[in-house]
């Protein structure tokens, strides 16, 4: 761990705070649930109750999370960072040679993400008792969120 910090130092790289991968993880989930919402529009709008929508929403279930799951992969492996992770000046990078994961590690990533978030989010709690700030998705794939 400390050989991290001192790489990081080196570098001149900053772990980003927890509050902001909050906002970023708000962000994203927005966007998912907006691209949810337009896919299956004519489905939604032939709800008429609460009801309806939740019975929609679980039957879209599987759905929902390949498209977190190709959500989150496509932008780490592509640009380093999720929509809402670029808005907010972040990136994910490889805690080895902070480049930008590649393929397979951003799906490793993405899929950990999902647990992480149905074991009640318990994930991302590790994330914030952790002096790295890594939650069990950066360490399934060997990733740090830094400043960008």
């Amino acid at each position: 761990m400390e050989e991290l910090f001192d790489r990081l130092n080196t570098q001149g790289l900053v772990l980003t705070s927890i509050p902001r991968r909050a906002f970023a993880f708000f962000i994203d989930d927005l966007i998912v649930s907006f691209l949810m919402f337009i896919a299956f529009y004519s489905s939604f709008a032939n709800a008429k109750t609460v009801e309806e929508v939740v019975v929609i929403t679980n039957n879209l279930f599987v759905y929902i999370v390949l498209l977190k799951i190709i959500y989150h992969t496509f932008f780490v492996w592509q640009y380093g960072a999720t929509m809402g992770k670029m808005l907010f000046g972040m990136k994910v990078v490889d805690e080895n040679n902070f480049y930008n994961l590649n393929f397979s590690k951003s799906l490793i990533r993405a899929v950990v993400r999902v647990f992480s978030e149905a074991v009640f989010y318990l994930g991302f709690l590790w994330g914030v008792l952790n002096p790295t700030r890594q939650t069990w998705h950066d360490k399934a794939c060997g990733s740090i969120v830094i400043d960008a």
